[in-house]
């Protein structure tokens, strides 16, 4: 088969297409032709330092869609030519080539009507956006969030289903960027560059705070957004936990979510079951026209490691899948 390989960490930006070994399915797993596969800033950053479970040429690519072409005898709910989209784990070879090969129990069937393209967007982004708000906020209609980097994947899947749920939506994207995110139905866009965006928080709630706030940005501004929180409000963050001793017990009553989507592989069945799960929800979704898979450009395989650096200047909004069908 033809595949993407990485040959070394830190060699992302030099991956070709080459020929290398087709998967077979093990107890348990199916294989599958890769139709379309997500890009994710996971890609760029796994692959820069690389990873202890990995041996060379690697495989990178975590959000595959395509059609089952084998399934493991022990696998009954699954068969081939089912179309199917999935997380993968990125301890594995990954979508970056013709075939891959997974765990069924991962794997959701993409209703009719849903292209490959729409549902390899939906994994890394869209699960991880749905996992924070619905598994660990747990939000409620009438509540407000702050959403930051909304114009991104996570940010903007997160701004829908937000929405959707009937809440306030505040977030922060680049001034280009503004029209687009309330296009998803942010109701308040701070330029990050241009306000700050504690201050613009407290002054639209009138110095309540929100309600939840979802960080996708970094540590730093994790702990900075705990200022935006009102009394009993929950922060989750995806790029590192806030300094918790920013805010005093005993005053805000603030509850802390760390968000590890790909964490799930590392050996709890249910929390691998419920990658399926959140997958189907979202196909339903998009399926419905509630949500939308926010493609924003189709690559080839060959210009996956150009697209990646794109990601990597954080210029990129909405997503970026590789069609290979």
């Amino acid at each position: 088969m033809k595949a993407l390989l990485l040959h070394d960490k830190g060699q992302w930006k030099e991956m070709k297409v080459e020929d290398y070994e087709a998967p077979q399915a093990n107890l348990g797993e199916i294989v599958v032709k890769v139709q379309a596969v997500g890009l994710n800033p996971v890609d760029y950053k796994t692959a820069t330092g690389g990873n202890p479970n990995w041996s060379y040429p690697h495989i990178l690519g975590l959000d595959v869609a395509g059609i089952v072409t084998e399934v493991a005898e022990d696998v009954i709910h699954i068969k081939a030519g089912d179309r199917v989209v999935y997380h993968g784990d990125l301890t594995r070879k990954g979508g970056y080539s013709e075939y891959a090969v997974t765990t069924a129990h991962t794997v959701s069937i993409i209703p009719e009507g849903i292209s490959f393209e729409d549902a390899a967007a939906l994994p890394t982004a869209g699960y991880t956006a749905y996992q924070a708000l619905y598994r660990k906020l747990h939000i409620a209609s009438g509540q407000s969030i702050l959403i930051h980097g909304g114009a991104g994947g996570v940010g903007g899947f997160a701004i829908q289903l937000a929405k959707r749920s009937g809440l306030s939506v505040m977030t922060t994207a680049s001034r280009e960027n503004h029209e687009y995110v309330k296009s998803l139905g942010a109701d308040f866009v701070m330029d990050y560059n241009e306000v700050d965006f504690v201050e613009e928080v407290l002054r639209m709630t009138e110095n309540r705070g929100v309600d939840h706030v979802l960080d996708t940005v970094s540590r730093d501004n994790a702990t900075r957004s705990l200022r935006t929180l009102a009394f009993n409000g929950q922060i989750a963050f995806i790029a590192g936990p806030p300094d918790f001793t920013v805010i005093k017990p005993f005053t805000k009553a603030i509850s802390y979510h760390e968000v590890a989507l790909g964490a799930a592989h590392g050996g709890d069945l249910v929390a691998q079951e419920d990658l399926a799960t959140m997958g189907d929800e979202l196909l339903k979704l998009v399926a419905s026209g509630e949500i939308s898979p926010m493609i924003e450009q189709s690559v080839h395989l060959k210009e996956v490691p150009d697209a990646l650096e794109a990601l990597s200047r954080r210029h990129v909004k909405g997503k970026i899948v590789a069609v290979l069908g």
